[in-house]
């Protein structure tokens, strides 16, 4: 069972995964740990991650980057409409309000959703995972910005769907960065003691966010999470390219801007200054050649010039900073640790400002590009039942208000109920208990609209069917359990109805409690009439018992943003149908590289150590095939069905074969010749020797020897015979015998001959000897007296013997 953790972010990508020694963050197959979230459409088929951002500048149009954040959007979305502006492809409307990316797929134009475009990226990093972990992947979590709404996440889970990836749990980034961080800590706060609070600060290539958690041993909790989801190294980005844009339009007269192809050489060379910055205060140069008409232009720059350049970005970084510490009320001495992660955070003039609102260094022990992919991996093996994980339990935290607004039943008015308050944890059930005579209507949306970076407030429509009213006329007690799931998003799991049924007197009377979450806080019950509070009540007279039956009621929801299953299936199966098509490609590519690869091979060695091995009509001959198979391949052979290639490769296989089975005879044949050799020497050796009487072979039973001899002799003619029809032939000629066969002879000759001159002697046994009391009983007339077992004068300790054993030694050993 497969356990990955996915970063899918806006410039680029981490996959992590769990093996018996850790948690390890994979390479693709460029062997690069970052796969760029770029993905290329040409007329064959798709590239994606590496090779689709080289292709980002000359094929521009057909080339999709930075669309992570087009998730759960409508076309219309203001924030849609100002980044089209600066999108090398076109953004156009779907037929659900969708942002669609349109471009020019298999020579005809395509309009693909935001979710088939990220399960594009995902269906590559999955296949990256597979070919690491060498088997399937499905299980996996994936890494999300803590400032994405339900829409936005629902998109999400929809991508990972169309790929089939079983999407165990949507992480916020902060979250995983502190899973990350707090699951190696020994020496975490006991469960009872004050915890330790730490902030976690990430800029990323389009976002900045921050959240303060509390660690106690075993366990997390998010306090608060703050962001600002349009900061991030892109701003940084943009200020430098906005500069040189102005620069060369002074210098050289270039519009920049003009030419999306100088536009994005411009932008990339950028990102490349900014990165040199952070190491360096020096004046650094920034030169592109044949920039735009011919024109090679250059310019330069210091960090701090570009800090000035920035400053208006850099007072920014403050104010998510701020309104975390209001949050959670926390003071800078109450955190022990800032903690920095995400590519921007390298910028000094960034990592200033942080430390400098805490007052304290900021700490960089975890690798800034890869926290939040082991975070997402650690959550997984946590999720799944194929690892053992240290136990350490994650609470999350609710990064909007939510609330739910009701229609009483008799009145116009309206009810609300604020359901989750902000950092509210998470995930977490409540139930909510309306008294109700038919179906009614809840509708859940942000309380705090100018707070969440979305334009819609509404989440979506819920409709609890099927509610009826008592037997005797009376409102029905119905219970809605709402929930924010382990995705972050806000559901209505279950809605239940209570009806009464008068029982016997005997039966006894059941209890109803309100449900509760698992392993969290008891779920808050909020008791919501049309028309009156509770009052309190005279006592009642006695009442027959009744009987609490809860009926499961259907719920109908709405939601602001989610694909139907249609429209989910059509994207499964034409995702389906594309991936086939990549792997048809790539099959045709590689057959076509081989046909190239065997011309330039068999040219080469033509000329060097195949020149031997084929006679000169036959040289000029495939000399004249390979040129001729070079020629097609770079004209009609340019564009060929697999199959082409194929009979191609066979074509000059025939003629390359031989040749080559010449040469590597010629190379092999003396070596395997001589080891043959060398058998036959070492046994007809050994049968001479038992010929010569020899003790070492007298056990060897004549018949055995003579089975020894025929076969040295037979296979001894026989490489004579094949060495001198061998030697009478060219080495353009196919050879006598095949190194195959050198070696068939080499083991029969062993199977025939080793069991015999490896037999075992038989083993004599000694005559038995008798202990007496005072030594060995020898059937001897001299005894042992003065000699020891050996016969050899046994020593005496000053000179004299045992009085009773004439034979024994005596010795004082101090």
């Amino acid at each position: 069972m497969s356990v990955v953790g996915l970063d899918v972010g806006s410039q680029s990508c981490y996959i992590a995964v769990a093996r018996a020694g850790g948690i390890e963050t994979i390479a693709n197959e460029f062997s690069d740990r970052c796969t760029p979230s770029v993905i290329s459409f040409g007329p064959k088929n798709r590239t994606i991650g590496v090779a689709a951002k080289n292709q980002q500048i000359t094929h521009a149009n057909n080339t999709v980057s930075s669309f992570k954040r087009f998730h759960g959007r409508a076309f219309s979305d203001p924030f849609i409409q100002k980044e089209k502006a600066s999108l090398s492809y076109d953004l156009v409307s779907m037929k659900n309000g969708g942002v669609g990316i349109k471009v020019m797929y298999m020579d005809e134009e395509h309009l693909f959703s935001v979710e088939q475009i990220t399960a594009m990226l995902l269906t590559k990093l999955k296949e990256t995972a597979e070919n690491n972990l060498k088997k399937p992947v499905t299980d996996c979590v994936i890494s999300v910005p803590s400032f994405f709404t339900d829409a936005e996440r629902r998109s999400v889970l929809d991508a990972a769907q169309i790929v089939g990836l079983n999407c165990l749990r949507l992480m916020n980034d902060m979250t995983a960065v502190a899973l990350n961080y707090g699951i190696y800590k020994q020496d975490l706060p006991g469960a009872d003691e004050k915890p330790r609070v730490v902030v976690f600060v990430d800029m990323g290539h389009s976002s900045f966010q921050v959240s303060a958690c509390a660690f106690n041993k075993g366990k997390l909790k998010v306090l608060g999470t703050a962001f600002d989801p349009f900061l991030g190294g892109k701003n940084f980005d943009e200020k430098l390219v906005e500069h040189f844009c102005a620069e060369f339009k002074t210098k050289y007269k270039l519009d920049a801007k003009s030419k999306i192809r100088a536009l994005l050489r411009l932008h990339q060379e950028c990102e490349k200054l900014k990165k040199l910055m952070s190491s360096n205060s020096t004046d650094l140069p920034l030169n592109i050649e044949c920039f735009m008409n011919d024109k090679d232009v250059s310019g330069k720059m210091n960090r701090s010039q570009f800090e000035e350049l920035c400053a208006e970005l850099l007072q920014k970084i403050e104010v998510p900073l701020h309104s975390l510490m209001e949050q959670t009320h926390l003071k800078a001495e109450d955190v022990s640790a800032i903690e920095i992660v995400g590519g921007a955070t390298r910028i000094p003039a960034v990592k200033e400002r942080i430390a400098k609102f805490f007052g304290k260094d900021v700490s960089t022990t975890l690798n800034a590009d890869e926290a939040v992919a082991r975070g997402c991996a650690l959550q997984c093996a946590i999720l799944s039942p194929a690892f053992k994980v240290r136990e350490f339990s994650v609470t999350d935290a609710v990064p909007f208000p939510i609330s739910l607004v009701w229609n009483h039943d008799s009145e116009e008015t309206e009810g609300v109920h604020e359901v989750f308050s902000r950092n509210h944890a998470a995930p977490f059930s409540k139930v909510l208990t309306f008294l109700r005579r038919g179906p009614f209507e809840l509708e859940a949306f942000y309380s705090d609209p100018q707070g969440v970076p979305y334009p819609e407030a509404k989440i979506g429509r819920f409709v609890v069917q099927n509610v009826s009213a008592q037997k005797d006329g009376e409102k029905s007690k119905v219970k809605v359990k709402v929930r924010v799931n382990t995705h972050g998003i806000f559901t209505i799991s279950t809605a239940s109805m209570v009806e009464k049924v008068p029982t016997e007197e005997d039966d006894g009377s059941s209890v109803e409690a309100d449900m509760e979450c698992p392993n969290q806080k008891p779920a808050e019950s909020s008791d919501v009439d049309a028309n009156e509070k509770k009052v309190d009540q005279p006592p009642e007279a006695k009442k027959p018992k009744i009987k609490v039956v809860n009926v499961e009621l259907p719920v109908e929801a709405n939601l602001v943003w989610q694909l139907g299953r249609d429209l989910l299936n059509m994207y499964i199966e034409t995702e389906g149908k594309m991936i086939m098509q990549d792997k048809l490609e790539k099959e045709r590519n590689d057959a076509k590289n081989a046909v190239e690869e065997c011309v330039y091979e068999f040219r080469d060695k033509l000329s060097g150590p195949y020149e031997k091995f084929i006679c000169e009509q036959e040289h000029e001959k495939f000399l004249r095939l390979l040129t001729e198979t070079e020629d097609w391949l770079y004209e009609e052979g340019e564009d060929q069905a697999k199959q082409a290639y194929i009979d191609k490769l066979e074509e000059l296989m025939k003629m390359g074969t031989p040749v080559k089975v010449r040469f590597q005879e010629a190379e092999e044949r003396p070596k395997v010749l001589e080891e043959l050799g060398q058998r036959l020497q070492h046994y007809a050796k050994i049968a001479a020797d038992f010929r010569g009487k020899d003790e070492k072979y007298n056990h060897i039973d004549e018949s055995e020897m003579k089975k020894v001899e025929k076969s040295v002799n037979e296979v001894m003619e026989w490489m004579n015979n094949v060495m001198n029809a061998q030697a009478k032939r060219s080495l353009d000629q196919d050879p006598v015998v095949r190194t195959q066969e050198i070696r068939a002879k080499v083991k029969e000759l062993n199977s025939v001959c080793e069991p015999v001159v490896t037999q075992p002697k038989p083993k004599i046994e000694s005559p038995k000897l008798e202990r007496t009391p005072n030594g060995p009983n020898l059937d001897k007339k001299d005894d042992l007296e003065g000699k020891d077992n050996f016969g050899a004068e046994a020593p005496h300790q000053n000179g004299e013997c045992h009085p009773n054993e004439k034979s024994s030694v005596n010795m004082d050993l101090d």
